[in-house]
């Protein structure tokens, strides 16, 4: 199964028997409480907000919430809200995980730390989910925010979190690109490389549960068209469902690009801990928040 929007997946998340519980790490925080309260109140997550019990409250009040069905856990001043928020998730109380209004490495410290047993898969990785309108379905890439510059052990790593990802939502085999500024292998070029050495573990079997293609320039990734021209034969030209990018700037970039050019409306989490942990940059909307919001659930 392939999603064509995020419609999609907000039908199958409202069809749970249950919402998921969003554990939210200083929560005060404007866009966090619409995305948050918007998605309870269509079934989507159950909240706890997990900070200052008395600055949780003044949102509430602020927004019409305090009457809604939610938990606060306190983490007075001093307290670090993440460790706390941890500690709900470790508990069994909480689905999955969210930064609100703290410092990033702030809310990941305790979430890397390894006596919290979080970071189970070795390497943690940073998803995104667009729905662009030029692209006939929904298009994952990886990653935009985690690791820098990943190894090829990091990109195999990379890859099986997203595959793993796109399948807890519903994929059955996801069709991955590994991108690189070129589509042959130039010696040169350690991205290219790296990209065949991908596809070999691939066809070993170290990369399962995907087709996998690569070196492959953006052109071909996106437009069967454009892999015609190029008389260049992959028949996942035009339909791939996740690309792989080289580093971080690349997709950090990329992303950004499709959404304040091409008009996508995106989702962005960390995958390949315990649970997904939704990881929004301070300039995402209520929508990028919300819909981030639904990805990380319809991961649970």
């Amino acid at each position: 199964m392939t999603f064509k929007d995020f419609e999609t997946i907000i039908a199958k998340v409202k069809a749970f028997e249950r919402p998921k519980r969003v554990v939210v790490a200083a929560a005060y925080e404007d866009h966090i409480f619409e995305s948050v309260f918007g998605a309870q109140k269509q079934g989507i997550v159950y909240p706890v907000l997990v900070g200052e019990k008395e600055k949780n409250r003044e949102m509430l009040r602020k927004y019409g919430y305090i009457s809604e069905d939610y938990e606060i856990v306190d983490a007075p001043e001093g307290i670090c809200p993440s460790q706390k928020a941890v500690d709900v998730i470790n508990a069994g109380d909480g689905d999955f995980l969210m930064k609100g209004l703290m410092e990033t490495r702030d809310f990941l410290k305790p979430v890397i730390d390894k006596k919290n047993n979080l970071n189970i898969g070795g390497v943690m990785s940073h998803f995104t989910l667009a729905d662009m309108p030029s692209y006939h379905k929904l298009i994952a890439l990886s990653d935009a925010a985690v690791v820098i510059n990943p190894t090829l052990e990091e990109k195999k790593a990379i890859i099986n979190n997203a595959v793993r990802t796109l399948k807890s939502i519903g994929y059955d085999r996801p069709k991955v690109a590994i991108l690189c500024a070129v589509e042959v292998c130039n010696p040169k070029m350690q991205d290219t490389v790296d990209a065949v050495k991908l596809v070999e573990m691939w066809e070993k079997g170290e990369i399962p549960d995907c087709d996998l293609a690569g070196p492959l320039s953006y052109d071909l990734v996106m437009s069967a068209e454009s892999a015609r021209t190029k008389c260049f034969d992959c028949p996942w030209c035009g339909d791939f469902d996740l690309i792989i990018v080289p580093q971080m700037n690349t997709g950090n970039i990329l992303i950004k690009t499709w959404h304040y050019s091409a008009g996508a409306n995106m989702a962005g989490i960390i995958v390949g801990a315990k649970v997904p942990i939704v990881l929004t940059s301070r300039s995402t909307d209520t929508v990028g928040k919300y819909l981030s919001l639904v990805t990380a659930a319809a991961c649970c």
